[in-house]
């Protein structure tokens, strides 16, 4: 299941913006910034509200798709019943032989009879025992031929190798259907022995030759080659090389646990617990998709209000609901399925229970298949909820598209709106150093002005004193005339 990424914060990307000027109008200069930020905001906020849906729709689609699978599950577990008819093979002597139904199409019975010998695998030992496993020698020359049924391996050993450590090893590199190991005895002189067994079951020729070009000597015991499944089947004589047996009748593996010169009959029946335990499964699905779809319509719908994947699910489930068959089972509630007023199913396990063996028949052909019948119609949800081609993984796949290009869009407005408040800012500041320039040259201007002010108006108080005394002054004797 995919996963979808949202953009940046604008929170993050954009911190309040702060104008630090020293003019009288800096404050306002701040204002014309802020503002210029709230508006250049605003069709980022807007992408990311969308990001902000499609994640919303995405995690209702991802909440969503478990509960369109149960319900395609469990529709595909009633057609598997239908067409194998809810079969179940039991054993009348289950110490004998044991039975399991593997896809059988219809009843049947088997008998198993003269079970004279079960499949068991060959293994053998070394004939005699060696000192210990690393330096005692076990081949004469070095050269050994290790004979499994029909094949022949041939094992060099160097003198470093001949050992029992060293041919073990040898052997288990063979890949020849056979495992090798040492057997620590209490023999005090030669304790340490070969073990050599057959991976698979069934008479064999199991053998290890020493100098196979000269002396040719088996090195290990011929008691245990192995034995085959001996049995009659139907009356007809069987042998096998295995005690689990797939192959005498369709549908049903058998297995060997004991022999018998007795009669064991394994017989394939219908089992009406299977059907009834599909069809409880089937309605706790159809419930818990209900409640889904539920919180997707309506005053309170969810982030999938109106979403194509909802409309098709409640044409799936109506379908499912109204559903009709043309045999003894005509319906839902034949079977003990009923709705209650909020569309939700129940499962009356004592209506199940009075079926007649013709009405189980019967429930079988209304169940249909994988392609007909009830579980037909598994096919819809199928189309929603398959994992690789299903609506749910295409629409989460579009969201991924749309959010990745919301992300570039944004990423795009960011930028040129960053862009546009470093331009605004280096404006702003250029004009309010500018206005504190002019204004320090006002404040000198003024200065200057009253300055003069302050002079001229001493000087015609000067002159308004002056013109107090009686007559000009006499320059020449500072007195009045």
């Amino acid at each position: 299941m995919s996963t979808t990424s949202t953009g940046t914060s604008m929170a993050n990307v954009f911190a309040p913006l702060v104008f630090t000027g020293v003019s009288t109008f800096s404050n306002d200069f701040q204002t014309i910034l802020s503002h210029a930020q709230q508006i250049g905001q605003i069709p980022i906020q807007q992408l990311q509200n969308q990001q902000a849906q499609q994640l919303a729709q995405k995690q209702a689609l991802i909440a969503l798709e478990p509960y369109v699978a149960a319900m395609t599950s469990s529709l595909n577990s009633l057609g598997s019943l239908a067409t194998t008819q809810a079969l179940s093979a039991s054993s009348s002597n289950s110490s004998v032989v044991t039975a399991t139904d593997t896809g059988a199409t219809a009843p049947a019975s088997y008998t198993i009879s003269n079970i004279t010998s079960l499949a068991s695998a060959a293994s053998e030992t070394s004939i005699s025992g060696y000192a210990d496993s690393t330096t005692a020698q076990v081949s004469s020359t070095g050269t050994l031929n290790l004979i499994v049924g029909s094949n022949t391996y041939t094992i060099n050993l160097t003198p470093q190798q001949n050992n029992l450590n060293g041919l073990v090893s040898a052997i288990n590199s063979l890949n020849a259907g056979v495992t090798a190991s040492v057997i620590t005895t209490g023999n005090a002189t030669n304790p340490d022995y070969l073990s050599i067994s057959a991976t698979n079951t069934g008479a064999t020729t199991l053998k290890l030759m020493d100098d196979p070009t000269g002396a040719n000597t088996d090195l290990i015991t011929s008691n245990n080659q192995g034995t085959n499944a001996s049995f009659t089947f139907d009356s007809i004589p069987v042998t096998r090389t295995t005690n689990t047996i797939n192959d005498l009748a369709s549908g049903v593996t058998f297995n060997l646990v004991g022999t018998s010169t007795g009669t064991t009959t394994v017989s394939l029946t219908t089992d009406p617990t299977q059907l009834s335990g599909a069809l409880q499964n089937f309605v706790s699905s159809y419930n818990n998709l209900v409640s889904q779809i539920d919180q997707q319509v309506g005053p309170a719908a969810g982030a999938l209000s109106g979403n194509i994947i909802i409309t098709t699910l409640e044409s799936d489930m109506q379908q499912l609901s109204a559903y009709q068959g043309t045999g003894s089972i005509k319906s839902l509630s034949d079977l003990g399925i009923t709705f209650d007023a909020s569309g939700q199913m129940s499962f009356d396990q004592n209506t199940f229970n009075a079926l007649s063996p013709s009405q189980i028949t019967g429930a079988f052909q209304f169940l249909g298949s994988a392609t007909s019948g009830l579980a037909g119609l598994a096919q819809g949800f199928t189309q929603v909820s398959d994992p690789v081609s299903g609506m749910i993984i295409n629409a989460e796949n579009g969201i991924d598209q749309t959010n990745t290009d919301l992300n570039n869009q944004i990423q795009t407005l960011t930028t040129r709106l960053q862009a546009q408040q470093t331009a605004m800012q280096q404006q702003l500041a250029a004009a309010d150093t500018m206005i504190a320039s002019m204004q320090s040259q006002q404040q000198q201007l003024t200065a200057t002005i009253q300055s003069l002010d302050y002079v001229l108006f001493g000087a015609q108080q000067q002159q308004a004193g002056l013109s107090g005394f009686n007559g000009p002054i006499n320059a020449s004797t500072g007195t009045g005339a």
